[in-house]
Protein backbone atom coordinates (compact mmCIF):
# COMPACT_ATOMS: atom_id res chain seq x y z
CA UNK A 1 0.00 0.00 0.00
CA UNK A 2 1.62 3.39 -0.91
CA UNK A 3 0.73 5.76 2.11
CA UNK A 4 0.76 9.36 1.77
CA UNK A 5 2.27 11.45 5.04
CA UNK A 6 1.87 15.32 5.33
CA UNK A 7 4.00 17.05 8.28
CA UNK A 8 6.87 14.97 9.62
CA UNK A 9 6.44 15.81 13.30
CA UNK A 10 7.08 13.15 15.58
CA UNK A 11 3.53 11.89 15.07
CA UNK A 12 4.35 11.49 11.02
CA UNK A 13 7.73 10.37 11.77
CA UNK A 14 6.61 7.46 14.05
CA UNK A 15 4.00 6.29 11.75
CA UNK A 16 6.55 6.11 8.75
CA UNK A 17 8.83 4.10 10.64
CA UNK A 18 5.95 1.55 11.76
CA UNK A 19 4.70 1.32 8.37
CA UNK A 20 8.06 0.99 6.76
CA UNK A 21 8.98 -1.81 9.17
CA UNK A 22 4.97 -3.67 7.79
CA UNK A 23 5.98 -3.46 4.19
CA UNK A 24 4.24 -0.45 3.16
CA UNK A 25 5.77 2.40 0.34
CA UNK A 26 6.00 5.53 1.76
CA UNK A 27 6.37 9.02 0.85
CA UNK A 28 6.78 12.10 3.91
CA UNK A 29 5.96 15.43 3.06
CA UNK A 30 7.62 18.27 5.38
CA UNK A 31 8.79 21.94 4.46
CA UNK A 32 10.70 22.96 7.73
CA UNK A 33 14.19 22.61 7.63
CA UNK A 34 15.29 21.41 11.37
CA UNK A 35 12.86 18.69 11.20
CA UNK A 36 14.13 17.63 7.56
CA UNK A 37 17.13 17.41 9.07
CA UNK A 38 15.60 14.78 12.23
CA UNK A 39 13.82 13.20 9.73
CA UNK A 40 16.76 11.89 7.44
CA UNK A 41 18.62 10.84 10.60
CA UNK A 42 15.44 8.69 11.11
CA UNK A 43 14.02 7.40 7.58
CA UNK A 44 15.39 6.46 4.34
CA UNK A 45 16.28 9.47 2.03
CA UNK A 46 14.18 8.48 -0.23
CA UNK A 47 10.90 8.89 1.74
CA UNK A 48 11.61 12.25 2.73
CA UNK A 49 10.52 14.85 -0.06
CA UNK A 50 11.37 18.76 0.64
CA UNK A 51 7.57 20.69 0.11
CA UNK A 52 4.68 22.29 1.10
CA UNK A 53 1.59 19.80 1.58
CA UNK A 54 -0.74 22.68 0.70
CA UNK A 55 1.12 23.80 -2.51
CA UNK A 56 -0.67 21.39 -5.38
CA UNK A 57 2.54 21.43 -7.79
CA UNK A 58 4.56 19.97 -4.71
CA UNK A 59 2.06 17.26 -4.04
CA UNK A 60 1.75 16.36 -7.53
CA UNK A 61 5.69 15.90 -7.75
CA UNK A 62 6.16 14.17 -5.04
CA UNK A 63 3.46 11.34 -6.04
CA UNK A 64 0.11 11.90 -3.98
CA UNK A 65 -1.83 11.10 -7.04
CA UNK A 66 -0.26 7.50 -7.07
CA UNK A 67 -1.02 6.54 -2.96
CA UNK A 68 -4.20 4.70 -1.72
CA UNK A 69 -4.26 6.70 1.38
CA UNK A 70 -3.17 10.08 2.25
CA UNK A 71 -2.49 10.83 6.39
CA UNK A 72 -2.29 14.64 7.61
CA UNK A 73 -0.07 14.83 10.05
CA UNK A 74 0.89 18.03 10.55
CA UNK A 75 0.57 20.54 13.43
CA UNK A 76 -1.74 22.86 11.92
CA UNK A 77 -5.11 22.31 11.92
CA UNK A 78 -6.17 24.74 8.86
CA UNK A 79 -2.88 23.26 6.71
CA UNK A 80 -4.60 20.18 7.62
CA UNK A 81 -7.81 20.73 6.65
CA UNK A 82 -6.40 22.14 2.87
CA UNK A 83 -4.13 18.82 2.32
CA UNK A 84 -7.24 16.76 2.75
CA UNK A 85 -9.48 18.52 0.32
CA UNK A 86 -6.72 18.94 -2.14
CA UNK A 87 -5.95 15.28 -1.92
CA UNK A 88 -9.52 14.26 -2.91
CA UNK A 89 -10.65 16.83 -5.50
CA UNK A 90 -7.36 17.18 -7.25
CA UNK A 91 -5.54 13.95 -6.76
CA UNK A 92 -8.48 11.46 -6.05
CA UNK A 93 -7.14 9.22 -2.77
CA UNK A 94 -9.43 6.82 -2.13
CA UNK A 95 -9.02 7.14 1.84
CA UNK A 96 -8.07 10.18 3.95
CA UNK A 97 -6.74 10.57 7.59
CA UNK A 98 -6.35 13.59 9.58
CA UNK A 99 -5.38 14.59 12.57
CA UNK A 100 -6.78 17.09 14.66
CA UNK A 101 -4.63 19.00 17.25
CA UNK A 102 -7.11 21.80 18.56
CA UNK A 103 -10.65 19.68 19.65
CA UNK A 104 -12.25 22.63 18.93
CA UNK A 105 -11.89 22.38 15.10
CA UNK A 106 -13.48 18.99 15.48
CA UNK A 107 -16.34 20.10 13.60
CA UNK A 108 -14.79 21.33 10.34
CA UNK A 109 -13.26 17.56 10.22
CA UNK A 110 -15.91 16.15 7.75
CA UNK A 111 -17.10 15.31 4.44
CA UNK A 112 -16.70 18.92 3.05
CA UNK A 113 -12.93 18.54 3.24
CA UNK A 114 -13.53 15.08 1.85
CA UNK A 115 -11.95 13.57 5.27
CA UNK A 116 -12.84 9.91 5.85
CA UNK A 117 -11.37 9.40 9.46
CA UNK A 118 -10.31 11.83 11.93
CA UNK A 119 -7.76 11.59 15.05
CA UNK A 120 -8.41 13.95 17.33
CA UNK A 121 -5.20 13.38 20.20
CA UNK A 122 -6.76 15.32 22.92
CA UNK A 123 -10.07 13.74 22.66
CA UNK A 124 -8.37 10.20 22.63
CA UNK A 125 -6.06 11.10 25.91
CA UNK A 126 -8.71 12.32 27.72
CA UNK A 127 -10.99 9.37 27.37
CA UNK A 128 -7.82 6.88 28.16
CA UNK A 129 -7.42 9.17 31.10
CA UNK A 130 -10.67 8.73 32.19
CA UNK A 131 -10.68 4.64 31.68
CA UNK A 132 -7.41 4.25 33.65
CA UNK A 133 -9.06 6.21 36.56
CA UNK A 134 -12.41 4.48 36.17
CA UNK A 135 -11.60 0.69 35.38
CA UNK A 136 -8.42 0.14 37.67
CA UNK A 137 -5.93 -2.38 36.45
CA UNK A 138 -7.77 -2.77 32.92
CA UNK A 139 -5.17 -1.48 30.44
CA UNK A 140 -6.33 -0.15 27.13
CA UNK A 141 -3.97 -1.43 24.06
CA UNK A 142 -6.03 0.49 21.00
CA UNK A 143 -8.67 1.98 20.44
CA UNK A 144 -11.08 1.39 17.68
CA UNK A 145 -13.73 2.99 15.51
CA UNK A 146 -13.10 6.07 16.51
CA UNK A 147 -12.73 5.68 20.14
CA UNK A 148 -16.16 3.83 20.67
CA UNK A 149 -14.51 0.60 21.10
CA UNK A 150 -11.28 -0.80 22.49
CA UNK A 151 -9.34 -3.66 22.68
CA UNK A 152 -8.26 -4.07 26.70
CA UNK A 153 -6.38 -6.45 28.78
CA UNK A 154 -6.90 -7.69 32.40
CA UNK A 155 -5.14 -10.02 34.51
CA UNK A 156 -7.60 -11.71 36.98
CA UNK A 157 -7.06 -11.47 40.34
CA UNK A 158 -7.73 -14.49 43.10
CA UNK A 159 -11.28 -15.00 44.20
CA UNK A 160 -12.63 -12.63 41.44
CA UNK A 161 -16.48 -12.90 40.20
CA UNK A 162 -15.66 -14.51 36.78
CA UNK A 163 -13.40 -17.45 37.96
CA UNK A 164 -14.47 -21.07 37.18
CA UNK A 165 -18.00 -19.15 35.36
CA UNK A 166 -18.16 -20.33 31.49
CA UNK A 167 -17.65 -17.00 29.45
CA UNK A 168 -21.07 -17.48 27.84
CA UNK A 169 -22.60 -17.43 31.06
CA UNK A 170 -21.06 -14.40 32.41
CA UNK A 171 -23.75 -11.97 31.45
CA UNK A 172 -21.44 -9.81 29.40
CA UNK A 173 -23.34 -7.36 26.67
CA UNK A 174 -22.70 -8.39 22.60
CA UNK A 175 -20.79 -5.02 22.72
CA UNK A 176 -17.99 -7.06 24.58
CA UNK A 177 -16.47 -10.49 22.82
CA UNK A 178 -13.26 -12.27 24.22
CA UNK A 179 -10.94 -12.19 22.45
CA UNK A 180 -8.44 -14.16 23.94
CA UNK A 181 -6.74 -16.03 27.24
CA UNK A 182 -3.45 -15.84 27.96
CA UNK A 183 -2.34 -18.56 30.35
CA UNK A 184 1.17 -19.68 31.96
CA UNK A 185 2.72 -17.91 28.93
CA UNK A 186 0.20 -19.40 25.88
CA UNK A 187 -2.63 -17.44 24.41
CA UNK A 188 -6.03 -19.69 23.74
CA UNK A 189 -8.85 -18.27 21.28
CA UNK A 190 -11.72 -19.07 24.05
CA UNK A 191 -15.24 -20.54 23.30
CA UNK A 192 -18.28 -19.97 25.43
CA UNK A 193 -17.30 -23.40 27.89
CA UNK A 194 -14.00 -21.67 28.10
CA UNK A 195 -13.34 -20.25 32.02
CA UNK A 196 -11.08 -18.33 33.72
CA UNK A 197 -8.37 -19.32 36.13
CA UNK A 198 -6.43 -16.73 38.36
CA UNK A 199 -3.38 -15.20 36.88
CA UNK A 200 -5.33 -15.14 33.43
CA UNK A 201 -4.52 -11.97 31.33
CA UNK A 202 -7.59 -11.38 29.30
CA UNK A 203 -7.99 -9.92 26.25
CA UNK A 204 -11.29 -8.32 25.04
CA UNK A 205 -12.92 -5.88 22.33
CA UNK A 206 -15.28 -3.97 23.93
CA UNK A 207 -16.92 -0.27 24.39
CA UNK A 208 -17.33 1.47 27.44
CA UNK A 209 -20.30 -0.44 28.82
CA UNK A 210 -18.75 -3.48 28.07
CA UNK A 211 -15.37 -2.65 29.73
CA UNK A 212 -17.19 -1.63 32.70
CA UNK A 213 -18.77 -4.96 33.03
CA UNK A 214 -16.01 -7.26 32.37
CA UNK A 215 -13.81 -4.79 34.92
CA UNK A 216 -17.00 -5.73 37.74
CA UNK A 217 -15.84 -9.45 37.23
CA UNK A 218 -12.70 -9.28 37.31
CA UNK A 219 -12.28 -7.10 40.23
CA UNK A 220 -10.69 -8.50 43.56
CA UNK A 221 -13.44 -9.29 46.42
CA UNK A 222 -13.65 -6.67 48.79
CA UNK A 223 -12.21 -7.72 52.10
CA UNK A 224 -13.56 -6.38 55.36
CA UNK A 225 -11.78 -4.07 57.24
CA UNK A 226 -10.47 -4.43 60.31
CA UNK A 227 -11.51 -2.77 63.65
Amino acid sequence: MFVFIAGGGRTGAQLAMQLIEQGHQIRMMEHRRELLTLLHRELPTEVIYEGNATDPAALKAAGLDKANVLVTAGSDDAANLVTCYLGRTLFNVRRIIARINNPLNAWLFDHRFHVDETINQADVMAHLIQEEMSLGDMMTLLKLRRGRYSLVEEKVPPGAKAIGVPIKDLGLPDTCVIAGIIRRGQITLPRGASAFEEGDEVLAVTDDEGAAELARLLEPPVRPVKL
